[in-house]
């Protein structure tokens, strides 16, 4: 089928939508991809959302598109005592690797490979960038922090370091749990979350094997920082704006993005 517009539509099924009467209504106001969220939902619920979207393909007698968006790593603060904490700026605290549950002087960090990247100056962006601290002293096992804006921190709120790279795969243990099953279910899209690096494409790109187009998530400044390369092992890009946004300032995105 022939299209006049240039652009096509991506849309995200989840519990409300993936009916196989809403996904074929959606079909016909025009969605060409539909896109399956592994960071939620069962191998069961995506399995009737591309049942779904493959009766609606046929009934509609023009082909739909079905991406499968694995999670990738998430990096997160452990647990406070309190389960919240006050800070603002000039407050002082250590990130550690020790899982005892944290308070206003300290909190662990359970990410070993995060130490490892930090240098003195580096800047920590935790709960989607509410919370800026600089790095001063570190270790392989602990780095102490200073507060330069935010007023709380909470349990397993989300870390990001947008001037390093993490050496950490792009694929977790679970990606490739939910890539073998999307795999065997026919996608034709994978989405890599957290890509840094060319390496983190050519390992999916290895898996797939021709089974499906591979397509890079750029929501990491090193990204954008070796793009070229990651576009060697790619089949298109998705750019992840609000992600890419906590690392970026934002009114450099839409640049970056074009």
């Amino acid at each position: 089928m022939n299209r006049a517009r240039r652009a096509r539509i991506v849309a995200t099924l989840g519990p409300a939508s993936r009916a196989p009467g809403t996904v074929k209504a959606l079909a016909q106001a025009g969605v060409d991809v539909f896109r399956l969220n592994f960071s939620h939902g069962s191998h069961e619920d995506h399995a009737a959302a591309l049942k779904a979207v493959r009766g609606a393909e046929m009934a509609l007698q023009r082909p739909l598109g079905v991406l499968a968006d694995l999670q990738g790593p998430k990096l997160r603060l452990g647990r406070f005592k309190d389960v919240e904490i006050a800070v603002k700026p000039g407050h002082k605290m250590r990130f550690d690797l020790d899982p005892t549950p944290g308070d206003e002087t300290r909190v662990q960090m359970p990410h070993p490979e995060i130490f490892k990247a930090l240098r003195p100056g580096m800047l920590l962006l935790l709960d989607d960038g509410r919370v800026r601290l600089r790095v001063g002293d570190r270790t392989d096992e602990w780095a102490d922090v200073t507060v330069e804006s935010g007023t709380k921190l909470s349990d397993r709120k989300g870390v990001a370091v947008p001037e390093a790279v993490i050496p950490v795969s792009a694929l977790t243990p679970k990606d490739r749990e939910d890539l073998a099953f999307a795999l065997r279910q026919g996608v034709d899209w994978v989405a890599l979350s957290f890509v840094q690096k060319p390496e983190d494409m050519a390992e999916l790109k290895r898996i797939v094997n021709g089974q499906a187009a591979c397509l890079a998530k750029i929501e990491k400044p090193a990204a954008l920082a070796d793009l070229e390369a990651i576009l060697d092992y790619c089949d298109g890009v998705m750019v992840a704006r609000g992600d890419l946004g906590v690392e970026l300032d934002p009114e450099d995105v839409p640049v970056a993005q074009k």
